[in-house]
């Protein structure tokens, strides 16, 4: 397998300006001729067929929700990262490039990520030109906070609803098109296959969820804009909807899979209330700029009332540790501060997995009011949510699985190992390395969506000329074959467990084996429940209904199922990947005072790998990563 990262010669801040050059453009007059397949409709995919269309290609858009607004990228919360610089507190774009590589541990690649601070600075321009509500200082410049994971306030913000508002923007740029007839979009249809002709991507093949048809579909190129797969673990902050299909079964027609093991726990979700919960909720890590981390020093003090716990008997565990950076260390890094007071016995609320986030400083400081102003949507939904008051009583967090930083393998054009399929957004694997730093999930989506695939997508149409494929092909019929005959196997089961128990015990395995903590033998315990977990799914899986019409069970059934089988690809890359960096903490490589410890003569590199057959051990490939421009250092926030 080719793992050609194709990063262009030069400086680090000239690669992508001479890369621009050096593509190849396609005449405005035939850009029409050429038809485009984008699958999801979040930032990255709505972000990238807006743009398309804009420039002229015929564009298709698919998404199983019933609106593109209700594509996950509305849940962010918190913000959006630039390099704006409007505070004048030495931001710059070779900093938030610093940081992230940093934030990431050193496994990321140093081109992509310039290049993703060096476009952030156009996103907040075009976003404000769309109408999106940033908040304003008092003198009318755009507000900035900060993040976890810097010292800078960077973090570009329209309250707790960012996300929210950057995908109205973008919903507006894609109706101005599906108007014009230059997006032709396709709610509620799902993604069941790629096809492949000749090696390249050639369409894909879809079941419209409300009438059960499967259809077929063919284009000169495919993006996959599909997010994350932190649901593999039941619980975790992302929609219900959100899975892994797309790019799995895209892996299974040979695009290569990198570094699946990098879940990213997020530090401040509301914690579990029950057995038979369905989510998670996310609290945005934004409040941790004015709320303070804390549990009581003494266990005996676990049950009482916050309120009545004085101050010198709380432990403000993540100021004591981090004192440089306190309530603003990194997600991982909070995130395992958190699992370590708890594990000590010293978490709050049911089954002591919870910690304080308190605002009763901030509330002193800055007035209930003025708490409001800033976070009050949040402190409404907790209210909804928990039934407590966040501003007389302290919230309660934990961390939750969140985002993932693994997806499918992209060159510096964002092409996997297919040719002609480009992966964007959460999909790809490309920017945040081991760990990704608050706020630059946005930012990447819009990146790659807005900024990045009109030019590497337009080199690939004037290099290649690829020629579409009728759906009469004989792949298109094998590939609708094998959708149909999965979709009939899931029917016939007949089992008595539904899709979302067996999901919740494959959940439970991994987080217990594969969650914040792994170990040598937890995963190698995961590998060999998950494979027997897997036949029970096949024997014991009960969907009702037919396939004819809508059947949300079957839609479920087909998720879980290719959860089954990436699980235990997960398990693998944790298992051989024997260090600890970023969010991928091994128990048996960390330092003295329980810090993640890096293997970087052995593992400065990304893994990805290679299907070889469900059941089957996949195949390991390395990209090594070449740092030029920082230094790979212990990371520290103390």
């Amino acid at each position: 397998m080719n793992l050609d990262p194709k990063i262009p010669d030069g400086p680090l801040e000239k690669k992508w300006s001479r890369h621009k050059f050096d593509l190849k453009l396609v005449n405005p007059a035939n850009k029409r001729k050429f038809d485009i397949i984008v699958v999801g409709s979040g930032l990255a995919g709505g972000a990238a067929a807006a743009t398309l269309a804009e420039l002229g290609y015929n564009v298709a858009c698919f998404c199983y929700q019933d609106s593109p607004r209700r594509a996950h990228s509305i849940a962010a919360q918190g913000g959006i990262n630039a390099a704006k610089n409007y505070q004048n507190d030495g931001d710059s774009v070779f900093r938030l490039f610093y940081d992230t590589i940093k934030g990431g541990d050193y496994r990321a690649r140093e081109a992509n990520v310039y290049r993703l601070a060096e476009v952030s600075v156009n996103i907040i321009d075009q976003a404000v030109a769309q109408g999106v509500p940033f908040a304003r200082e008092y003198g009318g410049l755009l507000a900035n906070r900060s993040f976890g994971g810097a010292q800078v306030s960077r973090t570009f913000y329209a309250r707790g609803q960012t996300g929210q508002q950057l995908l109205l923007g973008v919903y507006q740029q894609m109706s101005r098109q599906i108007a014009a007839g230059k997006i032709k979009m396709y709610t509620r249809h799902e993604m069941l296959d790629l096809v492949v002709v000749d090696g390249r991507a050639a369409g894909i093949v879809t079941r419209d969820l409300v009438s059960g048809a499967i259809e077929r579909w063919a284009g000169h190129a495919v993006l996959l804009a599909t997010g994350g797969y932190s649901n593999v673990f039941y619980l975790s902050t992302n929609a219900k909807g959100c899975n892994v299909t797309a790019a799995y079964r895209a892996y299974k027609r040979g695009a290569a899979f990198a570094n699946p093991c990098y879940t990213q726990i997020h530090p401040t979700c509301i914690p579990q209330s029950g057995d038979y919960q369905s989510k998670l909720t996310l609290m945005s890590e934004s409040l941790r700029n004015d709320g303070r981390c804390w549990v009581p020093k003494r266990k005996e003090d676990c049950g009482k009332d916050p309120n009545s716990i004085p101050e010198e008997d709380r432990d403000y565990y993540l100021e004591r540790k981090y004192p440089s950076f306190g309530n603003l260390a990194p997600r991982d890094v909070a995130s395992r501060a958190a699992k370590e007071v708890c594990d000590e016995g010293r978490g709050v609320g049911p089954g002591g997995r919870g910690v304080y986030l308190d605002f009763r400083d901030a509330i002193q400081r800055m007035g209930k009011e003025g708490v409001a102003d800033k976070y009050g949507n949040l402190f409404h939904m907790y209210a909804k949510i928990t039934g407590e008051d966040p501003y007389s009583t302290p919230m309660r967090i934990y961390p939750a699985p969140h985002y993932t930083m693994g997806g499918l393998w992209v060159d510096y054009n964002l092409e996997s190992t297919i040719p002609g399929l480009f992966v964007l957004g959460e999909a790809n694997f490309s920017d945040h390395g081991a760990n990704r730093l608050g706020a630059s999930a946005l930012m990447q989506g819009l990146a790659d969506g807005y900024f990045i695939i009109s030019y590497t997508l337009s080199d690939y149409l004037a290099r290649v000329k690829p020629a579409k494929v009728d759906t009469g092909h004989a792949a298109f019929a094998d590939a609708e074959r094998e959708v149909k005959a999965k979709l009939d196997r899931l029917l016939s089961v007949n089992g008595k467990r539904t899709p979302d128990e067996l999901h919740r015990e494959l959940g439970r395995v991994l987080w217990d084996h594969c969650g914040m903590a792994r170990s040598k033998e937890s995963l190698e315990e995961a590998l060999r429940i998950i494979p027997e977990l897997r036949e029970r799914f096949w024997k014991d899986v009960r969907v009702v209904g037919s396939g004819d019409s809508l059947n949300i069970a079957l839609e479920k059934a087909g998720r879980v199922a290719d959860f089954m089988e990436f699980a235990e690809l997960m398990c693998y890359d944790a298992l051989e990947r024997d260090e600890s960096c970023g969010a991928h903490f091994r128990i048996e490589h960390q330092t003295d005072d329980g810090e993640a410890k890096r293997d970087d003569e052995r593992f400065a590199h990304v893994a990805a790998w290679e299907f070889k057959g469900v059941g089957e051990k996949p195949v390991r490939h390395v990209e090594p990563l070449v740092f030029e421009n920082v230094q790979l250092a212990t990371r520290s926030y103390k």
